[in-house]
């Protein structure tokens, strides 16, 4: 069973990766970097702390400079 999920991990790990030399993340992509839920990420928005823009479709993307800044700030 342990052969089984390695790759899940060393998966997981990749996208990670990618993740991080991204420019911009979703709000879901954003929480999961953050270790919260989407609705927190959600209303730190809405509240003015964390900034983020519309893109296509209204999917809203945050940055990564805005990401390092809120960690940084807190």
């Amino acid at each position: 069973m342990d052969e089984a999920s390695e790759p899940n991990q060393v998966t997981k790990q990749l996208r990670k990766m990618e993740r991080e030399d991204r420019l911009a993340y979703s709000m879901n992509e954003a929480a999961d970097l953050l270790g919260v839920d989407y609705l927190s990420v959600y209303r730190l928005v809405q509240r003015g702390k964390l900034k983020a823009c519309r893109a296509l479709r209204g999917k809203f993307l945050i940055t990564r400079a805005e990401l390092n800044r809120f960690l940084n700030e807190e």
